[in-house]
């Protein structure tokens, strides 16, 4: 017997100690940033001298100019965006879903490209100079750029309008998979059996069944939305700018005391984001008793199923526009000479490619920290899953389940600058405090990744080499995890471009001193010089997309004699 109480007991030891990674280094984390920023953004905030509780900070924050547009600003473009790619997404798959797995490549590139480089390709296509504004110039007949905001418009369009772009793959996908999990066809085929138009059984039949299995990623993506800050400064309104970035703005002041105000507005923040998931959910039941009422009444709706043509056609233009962003981002990188109105640049010229101490360093410290924090978000969730399967506990638990999701559905003001706050009180190396704050949002991502394909691997396999006498440590490496290759290699791919992207964690708890693709594209983005912003907005691109070929490439070669392995659909 003591073979196996050995192996319970270092399963259980392994189970507590990937509990204490996932409690201490993402649960507490969160939730001592909140207090502390719930703390500062009542005027108490000891190592600056300032003792509360005080209204002070909310009297600061309010007295700020253009906040309460800001903050309806702020509302106005994440609800709009999320609502607008949610009702495209069930459009397109309404229409669609069963050519959907034939479109699924032609999202990989749109999903794995960070939303800075999204938003500064759309920049260069949608700005008065650019090539939108540069193919209308010969037929209205325009001598100069218009003056016209297309970009940083006051009502936010052109921020909905990349954040729909950005997110409307991301949902696609998503519910794609959520099919999976009802009888579709059944009951479609049962809808239009009984006369009802197609429109009419997604609307009352199906989407009904799908809003419970995707209600918490829209969350998310409304969570984002609302609190973006990346692309509110390359596409959002400049004056006042949103709320998050407005927040931003504050917490950069040079006067440490601006944390106060900050850490206000950052509490603003979250009020605005739990009020906009009151808003959406409750015009989600609101919407399903309206649906019931119809239903009962028995009306068939099939004049709304020409209708369907609208989605798919506003997806394509989004998808067509995502396309340009990224033809435009290559296209200035190489541009010498670009004069208004040309369509094309009067030549081409490799000057700030070969200029390579202007980015290699850069491209260095991003890969550095995406592989770091990937690697151990990884190591992290195997040993998690792995540790449950040797206590017979197989996929998640319902604390994990809620506690990853957590950094996800927060925005990201309200705990990271309560967490940079603690910096002052016990500093981490630049470099490590930013590899842990990309860490804390890689980590949820890639245990949702990996949680689902690691639950339906078949117990039989780990059974049968248990009982060929394989230790349990012997099983994961040579069993589990080479079967599971396909999703490990997507999971890493995953949280590899998740950490590309981080704009927030990598400003607030490097204290500007650690310089990545995102922050620097960023900052170039505001420049004269497009070139330049051009050549860091295509490395940010091209360094997720290497990951994401490879991660196709790696099971596919490695699995070449095993068809059921290569990770294939």
């Amino acid at each position: 017997m003591a073979g196996p109480l050995y192996q319970m007991r270092s399963a259980r030891l392994l189970r507590a100690g990937a509990g204490l990674v996932i409690l201490g280094g993402l649960i507490l984390p969160v939730g001592l940033g909140l207090a502390h920023s719930l703390g500062a953004g009542f005027g108490h905030f000891p190592a600056l001298g300032a003792v509360g509780p005080s209204l002070q900070p909310w009297q600061d924050l309010a007295a700020m100019p253009g906040m309460a547009r800001a903050a309806v600003l702020s509302l106005w473009t994440g609800l709009t965006a999320t609502a607008l790619s949610l009702l495209l997404a069930v459009g397109v798959l309404a229409t669609l879903h069963g050519r959907m797995r034939r479109l699924r490549p032609l999202l990989a590139p749109l999903l794995a490209a960070p939303h800075a480089a999204v938003a500064i390709g759309l920049a260069f296509v949608l700005a008065p100079s650019g090539w939108l504004a540069r193919a209308l110039a010969p037929l209205v007949g325009w001598a100069r750029p218009p003056d016209l905001a297309t970009v940083g418009d006051p009502f936010g369009l052109a921020l909905i309008l990349g954040l729909v772009v950005k997110e409307l793959p991301f949902l696609l996908l998503l519910l794609l998979g959520a099919t999976t999990q009802i009888p579709l066809r059944q009951h479609l085929a049962a809808g239009r059996s009984l006369g009802y138009g197609r429109a009419a059984c997604w609307l009352w039949l199906i989407l009904p069944q799908l809003w419970p299995l995707v209600r918490l990623p829209v969350m998310v993506v409304l969570a984002f939305s609302i609190s973006v800050v990346d692309m509110a400064l390359i596409l959002g309104p400049s004056n006042p700018p949103t709320l998050a970035v407005l927040v931003a703005r504050m917490f950069a002041d040079p006067d440490l005391r601006a944390i106060l105000p900050a850490s206000a507005g950052g509490l603003l923040q979250l009020a605005l984001a739990l009020a906009a998931f009151a808003l959406i959910l409750g015009t989600a039941r609101l919407l399903a008793g309206a649906g019931r009422a119809i239903l009962r009444q028995g009306r068939r709706a099939v004049w709304a199923d020409p209708l369907l043509i609208l989605p798919v056609a506003v997806a394509g233009a989004m998808m067509l526009l995502a396309g340009l962003a990224f033809a435009a981002l290559a296209l200035w990188s190489i541009s010498f000479a670009w004069r208004w109105p040309d369509l094309w640049p009067a030549s081409l010229s490799l000057r700030v490619w070969a200029d390579a101490a202007r980015w290699s360093g850069t491209v260095a410290t991003t890969a550095l920290i995406g592989a770091v924090a990937t690697s151990l978000a990884l190591l992290t969730a195997i040993l998690w899953l792995d540790s449950g399967d040797r206590l017979g506990r197989r996929g998640q638990e319902g604390w994990l389940r809620a506690a990853i999701h957590i950094p996800l559905l927060l925005p990201q003001l309200s705990f990271l600058i309560g967490l940079a706050g603690l910096m002052i009180l016990g500093p981490l190396p630049p470099m490590v405090a930013v590899i842990w704050g990309h860490w804390l949002f890689v980590f949820p991502y890639v245990m949702i990744a990996l949680a689902g394909p690691w639950s339906a691997l078949d117990p039989r396999l780990d059974r049968s080499a248990a009982a060929l006498g394989a230790g349990p440590w012997r099983r994961l490496w040579q069993v589990k995890l080479p079967v599971l290759l396909a999703p490990i290699c997507t999971a890493a791919a995953v949280g590899f471009a998740v950490s590309v992207a981080q704009y927030l964690p990598t400003l607030f708890l490097g204290g500007g001193r650690v310089e990545t693709l995102t922050t620097e594209a960023v900052a170039l983005s505001s420049g004269s010089d497009r070139r330049v912003a051009a050549v860091h907005a295509v490395l940010q691109a091209v360094l997720p997309w290497a990951i994401f070929l490879a991660a196709l490439i790696l099971p596919a070669a490695l699995h070449r004699n095993r068809r059921a392995l290569k990770g294939a659909a």
